[in-house]
Parts: structure tokens; sequence; C-alpha cells
């Protein structure tokens, strides 16, 4: 999905939020899913996305990185802490 589809979706479903058509639960749940299809077909160049696999503190976070090193260097700057884990291409 690329960044316009991305865009499409999530302002589809605020419409449909705006008209009364679709719950705050909905709309979440709609814009959670355009997010981890977005992030999960990543794919700009030299940047993939990749997962974090292992602490419970960075299980599921995704980030975009040109090498599995530097993926791993910005999960755990997120977390500012040094967990035990592994990234992996998150497709």
């Amino acid at each position: 999905m690329d960044r316009i589809s991305a865009l499409r979706n999530v302002e589809d479903a605020l419409a449909d939020f705006e008209a009364g058509d679709a719950s705050l639960g909905d709309v979440e749940d709609r814009v959670l899913g355009v997010l981890r299809t977005y992030a999960t077909e990543f794919e700009d160049g030299d940047l993939s996305a990749y997962r974090a696999i292992g602490d419970p503190r960075v299980e599921g976070i995704v980030v975009v990185a040109d090498t599995e090193a530097a993926a791993r260097e910005r999960v755990a700057a997120r977390v500012d802490a040094s967990p035990e884990f592994r990234v992996e291409p998150a497709d």
C-alpha cells in the first residue's frame, strides 16, 4: 500500500465516522489496519520495515531502516533500554 492509498483509507474511515456510519472503535480498527498494512508493505529504495521480537518491551514494534543493525538501534532507542531482542523483516 502506498502513502496515498493509506491516506485515502484513513480519510474514508474518518468520513464514515463523521457520517455516523462507523463507531469510534470501528474507525480505530480500520486506521490501525491501514497503518499495519502500510508499515509491513513499506519499501522505499534502501529502506525496509523491521519488526522487533523478543522482550515484551519491544515486541511488535515496527521501524523503518536501511539495515538490520540500524533497525535494532531504532527499536532500542524507542524504549530507552537495551533489552534482548531481534528484528526481522516485517512482511
